[in-house]
């Protein structure tokens, strides 16, 4: 099916499923401890051999020689693999760094080498008795340093834009603003390691692992292990969080599926947590120029947003500027991109990649220009508001209504009570609101999906789709049952196996509405299906209460499947509506803060979301992915960043001990608003994604009820108290 023209009246607009809060339907399996994780996987006929990484004590060079004597010679030791003993292996299409094979040494922690033993404890041992003998080569490690040797990216990356006349406008403007910000780089920090297990029989893989995005995992191991993909059989029902750090194929899988070759026996191996923070992929840190120009209305004539960002060679850009091309008018326009080299481990998404640090810096200079301009700072974002591509305005947004978020969560907060800079005081608390624009691009990808009717009556629904924790199995099976017209414990979902159509997969927030859409069209050539059978007009066929009927006949759908079953099977493909319109999700974050007036330490007391993403397809999942997402945003705002060694090239801090996240007692009360809105546009489930959307913005809001608090402005994250003790005002 190809969604090409606006979505019309569907079976999806009954809302007797989709749309109502139902509780997860894979959430006993994993409250009882049933859901098998990748590690946990077990096969009771299989004799597993446990697999350890050994990572680069470098960050750049080469490796001259291996010796693994003493390594293979230890207890339980079955085998030994070494990046020599592959040599260079392909790329796969989706990574930018090499994971394992040749001499060269890319980044610190880069795998070198797995050993494989009887037992975990024999494995790791083993793993710290080979010797390396490494030439050391100068990297380069800081961003600042390197910020001025940066280079424009390829034009495919899209790294300038430019529309009238920025230099002109913002040398006229009455009022500007000319600022620097600093995102750090951040870590994914997913509650699950990355973790296979591989087997090989009769050279064939099989390997359950943790993997956002089943068909590119496959593709790549395909590749770099130089054999048929079709002769990979790769799994992930259950993942314990991936955050865009499980897009990519990882090292994890590629080194169990060597180890367990060699070792002739399946093996497992999970990457330990420092390495998950080396080897893995980052968000890496920005540097970030944003200058403004307005008249004394408030509204702005002139905006330019700069962004300079590092990777390792053949890198991509953070894309920091990418909401500055869409969320406010203005007649003279300019973003641009720089990227440097650097020989830290490979930077690459992480959830909302762009926006999340975009914003963080964007939102803060917005509030400054409003208080510059002398307004109150959703007044300045509502005179600002466009609806159209403020960089092509014959194209329109499909759905925005940002005034909207502003307006309801200003009312719900009491923003009317927010205090005059650095006014309130409770006890020793300085108190301060703070709020933020959200945005974030709504992405489609195909997505296909397999749709079984058995002679039960049973619907069982087969996807590569995966759940990273989102709900994937939930809206999935509300989808069926609403084109089926049956209810969700008649729906039987199943994902994660490469075996069958092949999904959006879970990233950029597409996953939801880009499956759920596949299900959808799945579903209409399985009612076809059962129509064409009874010989009923499936025009006229009307699916509800477990039956199909048309006319003054009615059928049970168990009755329809007849011995043999009926399935339907369809790709979801798209269109060109996304040229002629632009198609975004919005919202609005509020913040309330508490700053000690004698530490500078601050603690979150209430936040708001209000989100405006299409039709919410189940507000309990939804509102679980924007809880999580602003519980993201305070940790980027407050503690998290990985701590570069710029003389050795390593994140420091690259534990769950040093690497700080929020925890419950950081988070006090948050609330979250959907808006009762669809977008036809956007799909046929009329939806959009939020998972991304809950976390842009939050951060600036924090930041900007800190500087209403205090009067102390940081623009460079994380905010903590050492960036504000010093400047605590008088009444302190």
């Amino acid at each position: 099916m190809k969604f090409d023209t606006p979505a019309t009246t569907n079976p999806i607009d009954r809302l007797k499923v989709v749309g109502k809060p139902i509780h997860r339907i894979d959430g006993e399996l994993k409250t009882t401890g049933r859901a098998m994780y990748a590690y946990e996987w077990h096969d009771p006929s299989m004799k597993y051999a446990y697999g350890y990484p050994v990572g680069a004590a470098i960050a750049k060079g080469r490796i001259n020689s291996m010796d693994v004597t003493e390594a293979k010679k230890a207890p339980g030791v079955i085998s030994v693999v070494t990046t020599l003993d592959v040599g260079k292996l392909e790329k796969g299409e989706y990574n930018t760094a090499n994971l394992f094979g040749g001499d060269e040494v890319q980044h610190y922690h880069q795998a070198i080498a797995v050993v494989v033993a009887e037992t975990f404890e024999q494995a790791r041992s083993a793993a710290s008795l080979i010797k390396v003998d490494y030439t050391e080569e100068k990297g380069a490690f800081d961003l600042s340093a390197e910020k001025g040797a940066a280079k424009k990216p390829d034009d495919s990356q899209k790294p300038d834009t430019a529309v009238g006349d920025f230099d002109k406008a913002f040398s006229a403007a009455q009022i500007t603003l000319d600022q620097t910000y600093k995102t750090p780089d951040q870590s994914h920090a997913m509650m699950e390691p990355h973790a296979s297990i591989a087997a090989w029989h009769d050279g064939e893989l099989t390997i359950w692992t943790s993997s956002q995005m089943i068909d590119w995992w496959r593709s790549d191991l395909a590749t770099t292990l130089g054999v048929d993909k079709e002769k990979i059989h790769l799994m992930s029902p259950f993942i314990g969080g991936g955050f865009g750090g499980k897009l990519f194929l990882r090292a994890d899988a590629l080194l169990a599926a060597l180890g367990a070759k060699e070792a002739g026996r399946p093996v497992k191996l999970a990457l330990p947590r420092p390495m998950i923070m080396n080897n893995t992929t980052h968000r890496p840190a920005t540097i970030q120029r944003i200058r403004i120009g307005a008249g004394p209305d408030g509204k702005i004539t002139a905006i330019g947003h700069e962004s300079w960002s590092g990777d390792l060679p053949g890198g991509v850009p953070e894309t920091a500027v990418n909401q500055t091309r869409l969320l406010y008018a203005g007649a003279n326009r300019q973003t641009s991109m720089r990227l440097a080299t650097l020989n830290l481990p490979e930077g690459n998404a992480m959830r909302a990649p762009g926006e999340a640090p975009g914003l963080m810096a964007l939102e803060i200079a917005i509030d400054e220009m409003a208080e510059k301009v002398g307004m109150d700072p959703i007044e300045f974002r509502i005179v600002n508001d466009t609806q159209v591509d403020p960089e092509n305005p014959e194209r329109p947004f499909s759905h925005r209504d940002l005034i909207g978020c502003l307006k309801l969560g200003a009312e719900k907060f009491g923003w009317s009570n927010r205090p005059k800079v650095a006014s309130k005081k409770e006890r020793n608390w300085l108190i301060g609101m703070g709020v933020a624009a959200a945005f974030r691009d709504n992405l489609v990808l195909p997505s296909a999906a397999r749709v079984k009717l058995g002679r039960d009556g049973i619907i069982t629904v087969e996807t590569d789709m995966t759940d990273i924790g989102t709900g994937s199995y939930t809206i999935i099976a509300q989808t069926a049952a609403e084109m089926m017209g049956v209810t969700v414990d008649k729906v039987a979902v199943q994902l994660g196996d490469s075996r069958f159509p092949i999904s959006a997969g879970s990233g950029g927030q597409f996953g939801a509405n880009s499956s759920t859409s596949g299900v959808y069209a799945a579903c209409i050539k399985l009612r076809e299906a059962i129509a064409q059978k009874l010989g009923f007009n499936s025009e006229d066929a009307v699916f509800e209460d477990g039956a199909v009927k048309s006319g003054n006949r009615t059928v049970p759908l168990a009755e329809a499947a007849g011995a043999e079953g009926l399935v339907g099977e369809d790709t979801m493909e798209w269109g060109d509506l996304t040229k002629t319109h632009q198609q975004s999700t919005f919202g609005a974050h509020f913040v309330e803060v508490g700053v000690d007036a004698a530490t500078g330490e601050t603690r979150i007391r209430r936040m708001l979301a209000v989100c405006a993403a299409g039709r919410i397809l189940n507000p309990i999942t939804a509102r679980s992915q924007v809880i999580g997402a602003m519980t993201m945003g305070a940790g980027g705002a407050l503690s998290e960043e990985l701590a570069v060694d710029t003389s050795r090239g390593f994140f420091v801090n690259h534990d769950l001990a040093g690497y700080e996240v929020p925890v419950h007692a950081d988070i006090p009360h948050q609330d979250v608003i959907f808006l009762d809105e669809t977008d036809p546009m956007s799909s046929p489930m009329k939806a959009k994604g939020v998972g991304e959307l809950g976390l842009c913005g939050v951060s600036a809001a924090i930041a900007n009820a800190i500087y209403n608090a205090t009067g102390v402005r940081v623009r460079d994250y994380p905010m903590t108290l050492d960036k504000i003790i010093s400047g605590l005002p008088e009444v302190a």
